[in-house]
C-alpha cells in the first residue's frame, strides 16, 4: 500500500472557503407548497471496481489508482499524478454506464482531478396519457466533476468534489449542483484507514416539472484495518446515517396466502446501515476482495432470492504501465452486473 506524504496544513482561508461552499449547496431552494421527492439515486453508484466489489460503498480503501477515489475526495493525493482512469459497467437490463477521469498533482501536498460519468438506460417506449405510443426515447444522466484535495498533516487529508449533474428523460430535463466533502486518516505503520464523508450536498438548478427533487444526501463513516502479517484488509462502512429507520418487506418463502411482512427491528435497521468487506492484497501488483451489503440483499428480496444477493467481488492487477480491475455482483436472480476499470500513468509513456 502506498504511503501518503502529508506534512503541510491546509491554509485557514481554504478551510473557510470549502465550508462556505458546502453550506451554500446544502440549502435547497424553497419548494413552497410543491411536492418534494428524492431522486438522483445514480449518484450512489460507484465507478470503481474496488468500491463496487467491496459492497458498493467503501470510503477507506487506500490504493494508488485514480478510479478508487470516486467516493471520497479525501483519498485523492499527489501520488495519483498524471493518471488516466476509464470505467465501464454493464448494469441491470439495458443500462450501460461509462466514464473517464484524470488526476494531477498540485505541488507536493495537493492534487486535483476531473472527470465525466455517463449513465444510459437503453431505449424505452414512450406513450401519452391515452396510451398512444409516441416513439422511443433514451433516458440518460450525466455527471461532470472537479475534485481537489490537500494534506492537512502527515496523517490527515481533506478533499472536496464539485459535481454538475444533467438529466434528460424524453422531453424533460433537469440540472443540479452537488458536492462531496471527505477527510481521511491513514497510518501506514499499522495499516489503519479512517474516513468521514458528507456526500451529495446540493440541490436542483432546473427541475423536471413542478416538483423539486432532493439529492440523496448522506453521511458516511468508514474504517479499514489489517491485522498482523496476514495481507487482508478488513473494512466496515456505515452509510445512510441521516436516517435510522430503514424498514423493508420480507417476502418469506413463497407460501400461498402468506403476505409480506414489514421488518423494522433494531437489528435489521443496524445491519442495513453497515457494509462489510475483506480485501486480500498479497502484493502491490494484485488484489482480490469480497463485500456484503445487507441493504442490497433485503431490498432485492424475492421468493426465489439468489444466494449471491448482497455479495459482491472484485479483483485487480497491475501489469507494466496499466492497472486493470473487474467487479461482479448479482443483486437479483435476474440481474448480473459487471464493472471494468482501466488506469494508466501517462508520464511513463
Amino acid at each position: 500500500m502506498p504511503s501518503f506524504r502529508r506534512k503541510k496544513n491546509i491554509p485557514r482561508n481554504a478551510i473557510i472557503s470549502l465550508s462556505a461552499i458546502a453550506l451554500l449547496l446544502s440549502c435547497p431552494p424553497t419548494t413552497d407548497a410543491q411536492t418534494t421527492t428524492d431522486a438522483y439515486s445514480f449518484l450512489n453508484l460507484p465507478s470503481s471496481t474496488l468500491a463496487y466489489g467491496l459492497g458498493g460503498i467503501n470510503i477507506t480503501a487506500i490504493e494508488d489508482d485514480i478510479n478508487s477515489i470516486d467516493q471520497n475526495p479525501g483519498l485523492l493525493g499527489s501520488e495519483i499524478d498524471m493518471q488516466l482512469g476509464i470505467n465501464y459497467m454493464r448494469y441491470i437490463g439495458d443500462s450501460n454506464f461509462a466514464g473517464i477521469k484524470f488526476g494531477h498533482s498540485a505541488g507536493e501536498h495537493g492534487a486535483w482531478a476531473a472527470g465525466i460519468q455517463y449513465f444510459g438506460y437503453g431505449k424505452i417506449h414512450g406513450a401519452d396519457i391515452n396510451g398512444i405510443l409516441t416513439g422511443d426515447f433514451s433516458p440518460k444522466d450525466m455527471v461532470i466533476n472537479g475534485m481537489y484535495a490537500h494534506d492537512i498533516n502527515d496523517r490527515w487529508r481533506g478533499g472536496i468534489n464539485l459535481k454538475f449533474i444533467y438529466s434528460s428523460y424524453d422531453s424533460y430535463s433537469a440540472m443540479a449542483l452537488a458536492t462531496d466533502l471527505g477527510v481521511n486518516y491513514f497510518n501506514p505503520d499499522n495499516n489503519l484507514s479512517f474516513s468521514i464523508v458528507a456526500a451529495n450536498l446540493g440541490g436542483q438548478l432546473k427541475r423536471f416539472h413542478e416538483s423539486y427533487n432532493r439529492l440523496p444526501f448522506d453521511i458516511r463513516i468508514g474504517l479499514s484495518k489489517s491485522f498482523g502479517s496476514i495481507p487482508i484488509i478488513w473494512s466496515v462502512t456505515a452509510w445512510n446515517l441521516t436516517k435510522w429507520n430503514l424498514p423493508f418487506y420480507d417476502n418469506g418463502d413463497g407460501t400461498d396466502g402468506k403476505a409480506p411482512q414489514i421488518k423494522d427491528s433494531f437489528g435489521s435497521n443496524l445491519f442495513r446501515h453497515l457494509i462489510f468487506s475483506a480485501d486480500f492484497v498479497p502484493s502491490e501488483k494484485f488484489h482480490i476482495g469480497v463485500g456484503y451489503n445487507y441493504n442490497t440483499r433485503t431490498d432485492m428480496s424475492t421468493y426465489k432470492r439468489s444466494f449471491l444477493s448482497g455479495f459482491s467481488a472484485c479483483a485487480g492487477i497491475n501489469v507494466s504501465n496499466f492497472g486493470v480491475g473487474v467487479a461482479f455482483s448479482q443483486p437479483h436472480t435476474g440481474a448480473t452486473t459487471i464493472m471494468l476499470n482501466l488506469s494508466t500513468k501517462l508520464y511513463e509513456f
